[in-house]
């Protein structure tokens, strides 16, 4: 397959361009049309991209493996950038050949894309999957301050269509204003919800392990559904991550989020995304190293896992 558009002449972690032979890629999606606040996470991609770069031949220490040797960079996806809907409607065909030959990462953008992407996961697996959801926002209102969808929809639409197993939707981080209904939406859905208050000085997968049991808990009492990763950077306190559009103080530190994905690296992911990082409000490119060392540290897990399976 031939590769999509690069908005810079770097790959994530120096990986070869579109190599169908890799199982695991990386792929951007440059669309920030469907932000309330500060644009700018269309420009995501490229500047996590170039982070990723300090992480040299991509080798973890916690996982003691290196995803390098089998990852690809699909560029960013060729997408419409004015109209949410054309957007999203443009992703399904462009998304689902990939699915079939990748297990993806990718790179925003705006968290609106999320919801196209997991119609397609939806509708490649043929079944609804469980979501582990990083924000600092619910992302559930019913509409976007008057428009039927945008980037705080996007878990009340895969939820009212059924794209999700509900009871195993937990949400990560959450802490900024909202009217009850939608804060704990989730919740009242038969999900579960850790706020950032919930978590404030737990940091070490001992301190961390009631949250990490109750995840398991519930993916053990839905049958192991396969398992979708969403991780909104402003999950992170404005400290850790400057560069996003809408920061909410009071946040989660950098070490906790990587805690949480190096314990939980042995689910069933069928993929993640990293969304929301905008460039122009960045300080030292501190958020988009995090976003770089989340992504790496998702695909590393997942490197452990297969190297784990094959010495069986």
């Amino acid at each position: 397959m031939s590769s999509f558009a690069y908005l810079s002449n770097t790959t994530f972690l120096k990986s070869p361009p579109s190599d169908p032979s890799r199982r695991y890629a990386v792929a951007g999606v440059a669309w920030d049309g469907s932000v309330t606040n500060r644009p700018g996470a269309r420009f995501g991609p490229r500047s996590i991209r170039e982070a990723s770069h300090m992480l040299c031949d991509g080798t973890h220490p916690h996982f003691d493996v290196s995803p390098q040797a089998v990852l690809t960079d699909l560029g960013d996806l060729p997408l419409p950038n004015t109209s949410l809907e054309r957007m999203r409607g443009a992703m399904l065909p462009v998304v689902a050949p990939l699915l079939r030959e990748h297990h993806l990462a990718w790179l925003g953008g705006d968290h609106s894309i999320t919801l196209p992407l997991l119609r397609a996961y939806v509708e490649w697996l043929g079944r609804p999957v469980a979501v582990i959801h990083f924000d600092a926002h619910c992302d559930t209102w019913e509409d976007h301050f008057g428009e039927p969808s945008g980037h705080g929809t996007w878990v009340y639409e895969a939820i009212s269509e059924g794209l999700v197993v509900a009871p195993c939707f937990t949400q990560i981080g959450i802490r900024s204003p909202g009217a009850r209904e939608a804060r704990e939406y989730v919740r009242d859905q038969g999900g579960q919800i850790f706020t950032a208050r919930d978590l404030r000085g737990l940091e070490s997968p001992a301190q961390l392990a009631p949250a990490l049991q109750a995840v398991r808990e519930r993916l053990a009492a839905h049958g192991h559904p396969p398992v979708y990763l969403s991780l909104d950077i402003d999950c992170l306190d404005p400290a850790f991550a400057p560069g996003t559009g809408t920061p909410e103080p009071g946040g989660l530190n950098t070490n906790q989020v990587l805690t949480l994905l190096e314990e939980l690296a042995d689910l069933d992911f069928i993929g993640m995304d990293c969304v929301e990082v905008a460039p122009p409000y960045d300080h030292a490119e501190l958020t988009s190293y995090a976003a770089a060392n989340f992504v790496w540290t998702y695909l590393s897990g997942r490197a452990a896992r297969d190297r784990q399976r094959s010495a069986r």
